[in-house]
């Protein structure tokens, strides 16, 4: 805001009203908008501090200070645009910039890369845990039942390929033979004979059939895969031959060492004819594995899975991972965890999966009134505890189940886009905290209104 004042008093246009009073009416403006309304709503001081943002005294001045980094990553969620359109839109809208800290004026941001170098460092310095607590102490006297949680998990798909086996050993293939004739190029040497491009007209005319008999499908993947071992070796031998000629890059060992994991499960996969752990599914996205959902539209799903807990509509991550878990042993540290966001735990709405013998007991001990489906004799307030419980369970199968649909639909969160482990977490950090922030914002004026009518 300071700097955007410091540019305003030396704008030198002439005008009656003078620049400290106009930057006044423009913020007036932005604050009465709905952009405006969720800047208002967002701990920005205590998130700088919580991530330890500092502006760099190096260089020349950046054009975002650590609060428009930050608000330039709410910003991509609200907006639900790509980088490069997100930037156009920045350009253009007056409100856009005041939310983010920044006048441009007759300058442009033509170069939208900054955006993605923006959350790699932002990804870098996240910590979920102590980032949502400054938003639950913000948030706190907008949550009228801090003592009631709802707990669910659910699967933020990556945005990847549909992973077949044959599609993904082809990738390795394609990759293994692009590399070794860069490699043979440069070394001017005569590339090895193999088979790539007769088995890339087998390859493209089996995806041409529109039904894939079986049989055809082993054959396909029994050369594919006889093909991926041999270009590994020829690869190997060129670079064992010309190791003093010739360096390559981190990413080009990482890549490789992915693809020779990937031989290895293809080839147990083919011989076993079962799955194995830790499945690759995609060589740019090594961290994705699959995650079985037994939804009836999407049985599997690829991407992180989060366990999440719920304040009168407002999202915490609670646990992610991508690896697939049970949800059902991650009730007591949301009971924990939503006691150091909100104290005192009373009631806990969560699926039937969560009902195991175990986390019953430790709600007992707790006197935590769950909407658990009763086992052995009815109580004396059996009547009471089956309205309860049916409150919870509604709450839980609308407000919380319809709180995920509303962020992948809206706020980016449908296919991550992010192509690194660390960037995606934030993408979907974001995401969550940006809903959150609309709903505190519509609260936040419901409450006005009222006030100023008492």
């Amino acid at each position: 805001m300071s700097k955007l004042q410091r540019i305003f008093g030396s704008t030198p246009e002439i005008s009656f009203i003078s620049p400290q009073k106009e930057f006044s009416l423009y913020w007036n403006k932005f604050l009465k908008s709905e952009i405006g309304k969720i800047y208002q709503v967002i701990p920005w001081n205590e998130l700088v501090k919580a991530l330890k943002l500092k502006e760099s005294r190096k260089g020349r001045s950046a054009y975002f200070s650590p609060q428009g980094k930050l608000a330039l990553m709410f910003l991509k969620a609200y907006t639900n645009l790509s980088d490069r359109k997100l930037v156009e839109l920045l350009n253009g809208n007056f409100e856009y910039q005041m939310f983010c800290g920044i006048f441009l004026g007759p300058e442009r941001l033509l170069d939208y890369k900054f955006v993605s170098k923006i959350r790699t460092e932002l990804a870098g310095k996240l910590q979920i845990s102590p980032v949502q607590q400054a938003f639950a102490r913000a948030w706190k006297p907008y949550i009228q039942q801090p003592n009631i949680v709802l707990e669910d998990a659910t699967c933020y798909e990556s945005y990847i390929r549909y992973p077949t086996n044959i599609k993904l050993i082809w990738e390795c293939v394609e990759w293994m033979y692009r590399q070794m004739k860069l490699t043979c190029k440069y070394l001017k040497i005569p590339t090895p004979r193999t088979k790539f491009l007769e088995q890339k007209d087998k390859y493209f005319a089996y995806m041409r059939m529109r039904k894939k008999p079986w049989k055809d499908t082993v054959k396909r993947t029994r050369s594919l895969l006889y093909l991926l071992d041999k270009l590994i070796k020829l690869q190997e031998k060129i670079d064992d031959q010309n190791r003093s000629w010739i360096t390559y890059p981190e990413k080009y060992y990482k890549r490789k060492r992915i693809i020779r994991k990937v031989l290895s499960q293809q080839q147990e996969m083919f011989r076993t004819k079962s799955s194995v752990p830790d499945r690759i599914v995609s060589i740019a996205k090594d961290y994705v594995h699959p995650i079985v959902r037994g939804k009836e539209v999407k049985k599997v799903e690829f991407g992180p899975k989060v366990n999440m807990i719920q304040f009168d509509g407002i999202n915490f991550i609670e646990h992610l991972d991508f690896n697939p878990f049970n949800e059902s042993t991650r009730l007591k540290n949301s009971v924990w965890y939503a006691r150091t966001l909100f104290g005192k735990i009373t009631h806990l709405s969560a699926d039937d999966i969560y009902a195991t013998n175990t986390n019953r007991q430790y709600c007992r001990e707790q006197n935590i009134v769950t909407n658990f489906k009763r086992k052995g004799r009815a109580g004396k307030h059996e009547n009471h505890r089956q309205i309860i419980a049916g409150e919870l369970r509604k709450e839980r199968a609308t407000r919380m189940e319809g709180s995920f649909g509303t962020e992948k639909q809206h706020y980016s969160l449908d296919k991550i886009k992010a192509r690194t482990q660390q960037n995606e977490i934030l993408w979907i950090f974001f995401g969550v905290h940006t809903a959150n922030a609309v709903r505190i914002a519509k609260r936040l004026a419901q409450e006005k209104p009222s006030q100023a009518a008492a």
